[in-house]
C-alpha cells in the first residue's frame, strides 16, 4: 500500500499507533490489525474498514443541463433501509429539477446552484447510518439570467 500509508511517527511516544491511509480506495476494506510490543507487553487492536463510494454518471466534469445520476454505496453487510441526500446541509431534494430514485439521485437538467457539498446518507437495518461527503461541480454559465447586456459606448462590457 506504499506510497499512500504511514505512521503518525511522532505520535507513538504517546501511545498512539494510528495508521494512515490516503487516499482511501475500495480494496482497502477489510480487518486491520495493529500489534505494538513494548518490553515485555504486547498490545493489539483490530479494527475494520468500510468504505463508502459517490459516483456520477456521468463522470465529471458534470455538464449543465445533462441528465446527471448521483448514486451512493457502500462496504456494509446490512441490508439498506433508506438513502438520504443532502445540498450544502439542508435536505434534498429542494429543486424543481431533482427527483429521486432508490439510492440514486436524479438530477434531470443541473444547474450552477447545483454545484457545491452534497452529502448522502445510508442508513441500514442494523441501525448503522454511515454518511460521504463530496464537492459536485458543474460546467456552465452562471451569468445574468437576461442574455441582453448593455453597456455605455466607450467603456467596457463584462
Amino acid at each position: 500500500m506504499k506510497p499512500r500509508v504511514s505512521l503518525q511517527d511522532p505520535s507513538l511516544r504517546n501511545g498512539n499507533f494510528s495508521l494512515r491511509i490516503v487516499p482511501v480506495r475500495s480494496e482497502d476494506i477489510g480487518l486491520y490489525e495493529a500489534q505494538v510490543k513494548y518490553k515485555t507487553e504486547v498490545h493489539t487492536c483490530h479494527v475494520e474498514l468500510g468504505v463508502i463510494t459517490v459516483t456520477l454518471s456521468p463522470p465529471s466534469p458534470v455538464i449543465e443541463n445533462e441528465l446527471l445520476l448521483m448514486s451512493c454505496n457502500s462496504s456494509h453487510r446490512a441490508s439498506l433501509v433508506e438513502t438520504c441526500w443532502f445540498h450544502n446541509k439542508h435536505p434534498g431534494p429542494i429543486s424543481r429539477t431533482f427527483c429521486s430514485l432508490p439510492g440514486t439521485l436524479s438530477i434531470l437538467h443541473p444547474a450552477m446552484s447545483d454545484a457545491g457539498s452534497w452529502r448522502c446518507q445510508l442508513r441500514y437495518s442494523d441501525k448503522e447510518i454511515i454518511s460521504a461527503t463530496f464537492n459536485l461541480k458543474i460546467l456552465g454559465f452562471d451569468g445574468p439570467t437576461n442574455p441582453v447586456v448593455y453597456a455605455a459606448a466607450g467603456s467596457a462590457a463584462h
